[in-house]
């Protein structure tokens, strides 16, 4: 299909004011699942920005904390906002643990899992929090981890250990490894005959790195250690299933790549490990190896569940190839851009295939927080800055999203090159 056939098809000139009714499944039926290499792929790109409603006082490149939502997901969210609302104690009451039931076995279809594995949550942060303090850890267990995990759950480990008595063995991830034999052998040499539980991202989120998730674990269980997987940034980003994977517990936030509204996550437990984990909060009279143990927060917003589906279709209309190839394609049109010039750090792996949208770069001499409020005050350009010392990554963290257009990166090129000069 040639621009001019798709741009008729898609009726892009008069897109910006049907753009909230016209579902998304419309305009991706106009494209083949592999998008041509010329105009017609900005088009269609250009065709789903205009399903978002963006601020205009600033550059959004800071979609790793939260992925807004399209107008197409935001409506349908404010539809069961309303039902809720209209049926009150009668929904809660009656349907209201069914259809999150639901829910939660068609994200476990997305997520490659069995539906009797998997929960939703609140955010990463609490399915995480929840194997580490759910474990029955023994003085002197040992943990193991690296110095670019999330804070939260870093956190949660020195809780355990002031708690039990456990001993957290840190180690620190290489930016641009010789392969990933080299990244498996780090791990390996920190586990000894009292290491329990091993914790590794499968996207590090101060620098983007795509972390060989499976290798790790197989390698881990044949020393007898379990592996927890942080996926905050991984699913709805890039294509993977978690029963390929191996790993015994794999927690993610569906409110960013997703686009789920704030305030959802997922934690999937292996089905023969659910019986052994402590819950967060108690509830009793359910089996022991019901994961639904696991899921007892008390009243909270069901709107948020229910829009899960509309996020999951939309995904599945964007087409998950399709969205993983152009959010990759994103992130290195502005870093090719600026790789080698004098006075910038890229802080994440210079080999395309370890990352996808995010990176993280930054000026010599210059605070990260510095940076940051520059971007923002001088250029418009919103992104967070990230300097940590441990982890040896100082700079400001990119993160564009698909609405993201290459004339915005190129402000950010722009903003770059002057600064670093």
């Amino acid at each position: 299909m040639d621009k001019r056939t798709f741009l008729r098809n898609v009726s892009l000139a008069g897109l910006g004011s049907i753009a909230a009714l016209t579902p998304l499944s419309r305009l991706a039926a106009a494209m083949p699942p592999q998008l041509p290499k010329d105009g017609s792929k900005e088009a269609f790109w250009a065709a789903v920005r205009n399903g978002y409603k963006l601020t205009p006082e600033f550059i959004n490149l800071e979609n790793g904390f939260y992925c807004i939502m399209p107008q197409e997901i935001l409506a349908k969210y404010e539809s069961h906002i309303r039902e809720v609302n209209m049926e009150g104690a009668h929904y809660m009451r009656t349907v209201q643990a069914t259809n999150k039931k639901a829910a939660a076995a068609k994200l476990a279809q997305l997520a490659g899992c069995a539906a009797d594995e998997l929960i939703i949550t609140r955010n990463t942060t609490e399915s995480l929090d929840m194997i580490i303090s759910g474990m029955d850890w023994k003085e002197g267990d040992e943990a193991v981890m690296a110095h670019q995990d999330y804070g939260a759950m870093l956190d949660m480990f020195k809780q355990v250990a002031r708690r039990h008595g456990v001993v957290n063995k840190l180690v620190s991830v290489p930016q641009d490894p010789e392969s990933d034999e080299e990244i498996v052998r780090l791990y390996a040499n920190a586990i000894t005959p009292r290491t329990r539980l091993l914790m590794v991202s499968h996207m590090i989120n101060i620098t983007g790195q795509i972390l060989p998730i499976r290798k790790i674990c197989d390698m881990a269980h044949s020393r007898g250690v379990q592996v927890m997987v942080d996926g905050a940034h991984a699913l709805a980003h890039i294509q993977f299933a978690i029963r390929d994977l191996h790993c015994d517990y794999y927690g993610a936030s569906l409110h960013k790549w997703l686009s789920v509204p704030l305030g959802a996550g997922m934690l999937y437990v292996r089905k023969d490990h659910i019986g052994r984990i402590w819950p967060l909060f108690a509830e009793e009279g359910r089996e022991k190896n019901d994961i639904l143990r696991l899921n007892h927060t008390g009243t909270h917003p069901p709107a948020t569940d229910l829009t899960i589906a509309d996020a999951m279709n939309y995904y599945h209309s964007i087409g998950a190839h399709r969205k993983e190839e152009r959010l990759r394609y994103l992130r290195n049109y502005w870093v090719n851009k600026v790789l080698d010039l004098p006075g910038l750090v890229l802080n994440s792996p210079r080999n395309p295939m370890r990352s996808c949208a995010i990176a993280n770069v930054g000026v010599t001499g210059m605070r990260p927080a510095d940076l940051a409020t520059t971007l923002l005050q001088r250029y418009k350009i919103y992104t967070v800055a990230i300097d940590n010392k441990a982890a040896g990554v100082h700079g400001v963290r990119i993160t564009p999203n698909i609405y993201t257009s290459t004339a915005e990166l190129d402000e950010l090129v722009r903003a770059l090159r002057e600064l670093a000069a």
